[in-house]
């Protein structure tokens, strides 16, 4: 794709990354394939050669977003078919994510959008606050189908019917390796799943010591930043993650292990986000490090398991195979733990949670959850696992099948608790 910015704006480094990036695009449309929007809305706007077009002409402009371009960029999952797709390598998450932190700085949103976007940035993210959000959704719940906003209404519909104690695994701590230590490694203990699940980190914290790793909660490590960040809200995405990376390095540990993929995506991107900041080289060292789960794992060599006659749908969370391009080690854990692991058709498509996407566009998301539940169940399984709790929250919401997450099974195969979630 030719663009034409002029020398001063190449001067910026978001700007002259996002003008490789339309460079390297050669309008071929393969993305258009594999797009999820594009599959239910059917607008060439709304697929990521359309949107790149938007994008291209809004920065080559140096203009104002439009409401028409943030429509569009806002129907976007960041699910980054396209780019497992793409035979160009168009890196479209850098992209986007530059079109979206524009749209944040020269967008004014009408009123009651930035109300609920500020909500969200200023909830989600801390614990805290999100479990006492969702105590009161609780309360407020019975009452969603008067709220005049679909957007108010999925928020309600988001709060699960009880919420689990905080968990003391979740604090600053080291857990030990059980038997001689083979790694240090820090757990990143997030902040919406541990308000919506607190037994996946503690099965990731048991799987982990059982296989010789001492496991480092570390202080001062909080959020990743993936949620502001996908909102544009750079400054404090990039204090979220400044924080993580600072904690992380006086760790000192071999490897930063995730069990949400969503997080590993942004955390393994630390390194291109801080490349022109006082703490790219440790940014660097950290995003060097970083392992989804999966990956330790198969590194650490889980032992086989003997069959257990337990039929398993494998969902691949979008933040795992394409935004990570790991796409096997799941599967390949589960079998070897022992599961019968059977994979959905159109596994290459989002299930419409991809962060909060579900509570700001409630419509396509709840499609998208439909068509993914609906190939899931076509293979009748007696369980679901993912490796995302987006995913977890999205797909369990829609269906009777027990959702659990890849490590609780593979933590219950060598030793651990049979989840909760199964009868």
């Amino acid at each position: 794709m030719q663009t034409n910015f002029t020398e001063e704006q190449l001067r910026d480094p978001d700007t002259a990354r996002s003008n490789q990036i339309l460079r390297s695009c050669v309008h071929c449309g393969f993305c258009t394939a594999t797009c999820p929007t594009y599959q239910v809305l059917g607008d060439e706007l709304d697929s990521p050669r359309g949107r790149i077009y938007l994008i291209k002409d809004m920065l080559e402009k140096g203009r104002p977003a439009d409401e028409k371009t943030v429509k569009h960029i806002d129907r976007c999952l960041s699910c980054l078919a396209c780019m497992t797709t793409c035979p160009s390598d168009v890196h479209y998450m850098h992209l986007v994510d530059h079109a979206r932190e524009h749209i944040e700085r020269t967008y004014r949103r009408p009123l009651f959008e930035r109300m609920l976007r500020w909500t969200i940035a200023q909830t989600l993210p801390y614990p805290g606050r999100f479990r006492l959000a969702l105590r009161a959704a609780q309360l407020a719940r019975p009452m969603r189908r008067l709220m005049p906003d679909r957007r108010l209404r999925a928020m309600l519909e988001m709060a699960p019917p009880r919420l689990p104690r905080p968990a003391p695994g979740d604090r600053p701590q080291v857990f030990p390796a059980e038997g001689g230590r083979r790694m240090r490694v820090a757990l990143l203990a997030g902040c919406a799943q541990q308000v919506l699940d607190t037994e996946i980190n503690a099965a990731t914290v048991r799987l982990l010591t059982r296989l010789g790793c001492e496991v480092v909660v570390a202080e001062g490590a909080g959020c990743c930043g993936a949620l502001t960040h996908h909102m544009g809200k750079t400054g404090q995405s990039h204090a979220f993650a400044a924080a993580n990376i600072r904690a992380w390095t006086r760790a000192g540990v071999d490897a930063v292990v995730i069990n949400t993929s969503g997080c590993g995506t942004t955390v393994k991107d630390y390194g291109h986000i801080f490349r022109n900041e006082t703490l790219a080289a440790d940014a660097a060292a950290i995003s060097g490090k970083t392992l989804d789960v999966s990956e330790l794992l198969m590194k650490l060599e889980l032992p086989e398991g003997t069959p257990r006659g337990l039929r398993v749908a494998y969902h691949a969370a979008c933040s795992l195979q394409h935004g990570q391009q790991i796409k096997t080690h799941p599967k390949t854990l589960l079998k070897r733990a022992g599961f019968d692991v059977v994979e959905p058709a159109d596994a290459h498509l989002c299930c419409g949670s991809a962060g909060t996407y579900n509570l700001l566009q409630p419509e396509i998301s709840a499609e998208l959850k439909t068509r993914k539940i609906r190939t899931l169940e076509a293979k009748a399984p007696q369980v679901i696992a993912t490796g995302n709790i987006g995913c977890m929250m999205q797909i369990g919401s829609g269906t009777g099948v027990p959702v659990v997450h890849t490590v609780q099974l593979l933590d219950w195969a060598t030793g651990g608790p049979k989840p909760q979630a199964l009868p």
